[in-house]
């Protein structure tokens, strides 16, 4: 079950099944899709992913798959990468509040989301050799890029879970939080850049997504950069930003283009 609240702009999107600890089948996919759409359509200018209970997300909700007719890439082509990528766009900033579980396409979201803050006692890692199965929903990319191949693989064939705030350590995410102050921190940073130059952290996150996906060199990033801001002069943020830098009061941005 997806929950979807919108609150001052903030839209909030819960993973809602703690009994099987937010594991995900096909139709929950498409129903988080769907949130997301309607998160943007209602003109959300920061967005927080979370799961209730014990665990983010376990994962692909394998309780009834009979693997003789599993349709894998139905689930991982057809659903898991368009709904990933559909969340990597999402035109403002997105939060995820992990803890607990945050395994396979669980760790497939939060790969999808802008800034990943996890909980101190979070479980990540690639314990799926027990299945048969291996690490899928853009894992094996993340691990390898931020801890390099002897450790991802380390990873892979032990079955070793790190702890969320070992994951930070090693760079994987944004920041490890005492698991008591997890979703406070979290809404409390969402709702921080709900009231920013949205418009000026679209250009941001373009900016990251090519370095990450095209892996630009020095000079062809600092040169989109140029263009970036040369396209921010004409919105009213930016205006607004420099007035009240000038009259020496705090901006209020509207977060238009």
């Amino acid at each position: 079950m997806i929950d979807l609240t919108i609150d001052d702009g903030v839209a909030e999107i819960a993973l809602n099944a703690p009994d099987r600890l937010n594991a995900l089948g096909p139709q929950d996919l498409d129903d988080l899709g769907d949130a997301y759409a309607e998160a943007e359509a209602a003109g959300a200018r920061a967005l927080v992913l979370r799961g209730e209970g014990r665990a983010f997300c376990a994962g692909r909700d394998i309780s009834h798959v009979d693997p003789r007719d599993d349709d894998v890439l139905g689930y991982l082509d057809e659903r898991v990468e368009p709904l990933m990528k559909r969340m990597s766009a999402f035109p403002a900033p997105t939060f995820a509040a992990a803890q607990g579980a945050c395994l396979g396409v669980g760790l497939g979201l939060l790969i999808a989301t802008d800034v990943v803050y996890v909980a101190e006692s979070a479980r990540i890692g690639s314990p799926f050799a027990n299945l048969g199965a291996t690490l899928d929903s853009g894992g094996h990319a993340l691990f390898f890029e931020r801890l390099g191949a002897h450790r991802t693989l380390d990873l892979i064939y032990s079955g070793r879970l790190m702890s969320g705030a070992e994951a930070v350590a090693l760079g994987l995410f944004s920041r490890a939080v005492a698991d008591d102050e997890l979703l406070d921190v979290t809404r409390a940073a969402a709702a921080h850049a709900a009231q920013g130059a949205t418009q000026a952290f679209l250009a941001s996150k373009r900016l990251v997504a090519a370095l990450r996906d095209d892996r630009l060199g020095l000079w062809r990033s600092m040169g989109d950069e140029s263009r970036a801001q040369a396209a921010l002069c004409d919105t009213d943020d930016y205006r607004e930003g420099f007035a009240a830098f000038q009259e020496k009061r705090t901006p209020v941005f509207g977060g238009r283009a």
